[in-house]
């Protein structure tokens, strides 16, 4: 059977947006983690002939192992997000540090049967070259110069939210492995975070964009999840339809508000410009 092209230039295909407000994607840091993950396995071949004592000893120490490398991918990613944003509250849980204890009691107790000293030293050493190799989490909230922390805890707080209902829909739609339906969500994601780098960096455009942030977003997650739950019984074109219109209009009037944000800006500099230069004129000072 012949088998629809799907690749960039394809009708169906979605181009994809490659604007600079997209988030950056540490791979090396990931494959790092996945490695770190399966560092441990040997410790489950040699648990089961090693005695009670060894048994226990080498569940525990791959369980520490693998639950490291988890903490250390989910201490990527959030640290990924924070440096995507302007405006963000640094990770509640300190992920990548807990990934650094948890190798370091791993591998710990996976030498502990050459002396408590040698446990130890080996312990602290691998705790040592997992912060070397992934570094820190980030230890303090990113906020917008010149604005009160009030306003920067509002704007962290509803980009939060925002961006919890942009997630959801992307794992909703990759529920049905749809490539080209994953595709237009994600395309939409990017237009959506270009609105929410535009509120960072002007904290006063929160309340205009609020609507946008909440209400519409959350109206696109359910949308979502009423598509994604059609297409569990069977599949419905015209559905599929409805809901990537749907986008489209959303798409389109998320770009407007954003532009429509730029140009308020920009048309109070400028007014902000003019009565400085105003003041420096009354002042007797004149521009070149």
């Amino acid at each position: 059977m012949a088998q629809r092209y799907g690749g960039e230039f394809s009708p169906d295909s979605t181009p994809k947006k490659q604007g600079t407000l997209r988030h950056a994607t540490p791979q090396r840091g990931r494959s790092r983690a996945v490695i770190l993950g399966l560092a441990g396995i040997p410790l489950l071949v040699t648990a089961f002939g090693a005695g009670p004592t060894g048994l226990a000893a080498n569940l525990i120490a791959f369980a520490s192992i693998a639950l490291a490398a988890w903490l250390t991918r989910e201490g990527l990613e959030a640290e990924e997000a924070y440096n995507a944003r302007t405006i963000s509250r640094r990770p509640a849980i300190p992920r990548k540090l807990f990934g650094a204890v948890l190798t370091g009691l791993g591998v710990g107790i996976a030498t502990f049967d050459g002396g408590l000293v040698n446990g130890v030293l080996y312990g602290v050493i691998a705790a040592a070259l997992h912060i070397t190799a992934f570094g820190f989490d980030p230890m303090k909230n990113k906020v917008a110069e010149g604005v009160d922390d009030f306003q920067n805890e509002r704007v962290a707080k509803a980009i939060d939210e925002a961006e919890a209902h942009l997630t959801n829909m992307a794992e909703l739609a990759a529920e049905t492995k749809d490539r080209v339906l994953i595709a237009r969500v994600d395309a939409f994601r990017t237009t959506a975070r270009e609105m929410f780098r535009t509120v960072e960096n002007d904290p006063r455009d929160l309340p205009a964009a609020r609507r946008y942030l909440g209400v519409y977003l959350q109206g696109a997650r359910d949308a979502t999840k009423q598509y994604v739950d059609l297409t569990r019984r069977s599949e419905n074109a015209d559905a599929k339809a409805s809901y990537m219109a749907l986008l489209d209009d959303l798409e389109a009037n998320f770009t407007a508000k954003t532009q429509k944000l730029l140009t308020n800006n920009k048309d109070a500099l400028n007014i902000e410009i003019d009565v400085l230069r105003d003041r420096l004129q009354r002042e007797g000072i004149t521009l070149r």
